[in-house]
This record gives structure tokens, C-alpha cells and sequence, in this order.
């Protein structure tokens, strides 16, 4: 009987990893993903120097000495903006992100890409089942990450 429920077990994962392999290997809804919420962390903005845990920008983050980047938004740029409004949108990304990522426990969850060009570890941040950059892009300080980086600037 163990090993009925092995081979059920291996199967979801089979048709999962088939699932995102044709959906563009996007991760599933964060409300489909059942985890517990177990990291914790008090972030402060990222400073000159060593950096362990702390918000860079509107989807970079630093926890525990790992550089993380938000794999489901794209937030305004900051350094350096194109224009006085991408900057100030991106400071408000910047700013809130801290919010949210000091607002409680959280998850972060892997998608079919490891790492990106720069080697940050690409994650979806949920908390409670809602994404974290959904919240952002709701708020207007993010848009949904479609692979393709365009201008804030009007």
C-alpha cells in the first residue's frame, strides 16, 4: 500500500512539471501552492556594505546573505531611473515592498528557472496563498513580469 501512494505521488509531480512546461514554466497560482508560511524576517533598506537582509529596490531583496529577485513583478527602476517619475514610483515600490515583507511570515517559491542572468534566485514571495508582487501590481507599483522590461517613463 506505501507504494501505491508513491506512485501517486510521483505522478502529480509528473503532470505538474508537464503543466508548467507547456504554460512557459511560469509557477502555479500562489493560492494552488499549499505551504505554511515559515520565513521571518525583519528587513531594513540595503545600505553601502555587506548585505544579509534588506530590500534593494521595488523586486530585489537580500535574506540571510542571499539575493532574491521577485520573479512575478517588474517594478520601476531606481538606480538609475530613466526619468523623475520612474524614480519616484520606484521608491514607493521600494518603500512598500519593505511593508509587505515585514508584515508577517512568508514564503518564497521556485519556478522552473533557478537564477537569473545576474545569479539572483528568482521567487514568487506569497503570504496567506496571495502573491506578494500581486499585491504590488494591484497597488499600481508593479507590473506583471511578462519577460520583457518596457519603460515607466511617459
Amino acid at each position: 500500500m506505501k507504494w501505491a501512494w508513491a506512485i501517486v505521488v510521483l505522478v502529480a509531480a509528473g503532470i505538474y512539471g508537464a503543466h508548467l512546461y507547456q504554460e512557459g514554466g511560469q509557477p502555479a497560482p500562489a493560492a494552488a501552492i499549499s505551504q505554511a508560511d515559515m520565513l521571518r524576517a525583519t528587513f531594513s533598506f540595503c545600505g553601502e556594505g555587506r548585505r544579509v537582509t534588506c530590500i534593494v529596490d521595488g523586486d530585489t531583496f537580500w535574506l540571510s546573505g542571499e539575493r532574491i529577485r521577485i520573479a512575478d513583478i517588474d517594478t520601476p527602476e531606481i538606480n538609475p531611473p530613466r526619468c523623475e517619475e520612474e524614480r519616484i514610483k520606484g521608491e514607493a515600490a521600494k518603500r512598500r515592498l519593505r511593508e509587505l515583507m515585514n508584515a508577517g511570515p512568508f514564503s518564497l517559491v521556485a519556478g522552473t528557472r533557478d537564477e537569473d542572468q545576474y545569479g539572483r534566485k528568482l521567487r514568487t514571495v506569497v503570504r496567506d496563498g496571495r502573491s506578494i508582487g500581486e499585491i504590488l501590481v494591484g497597488e499600481g507599483l508593479a507590473r506583471r513580469w511578462d519577460g520583457v522590461r518596457r519603460s515607466w517613463c511617459r
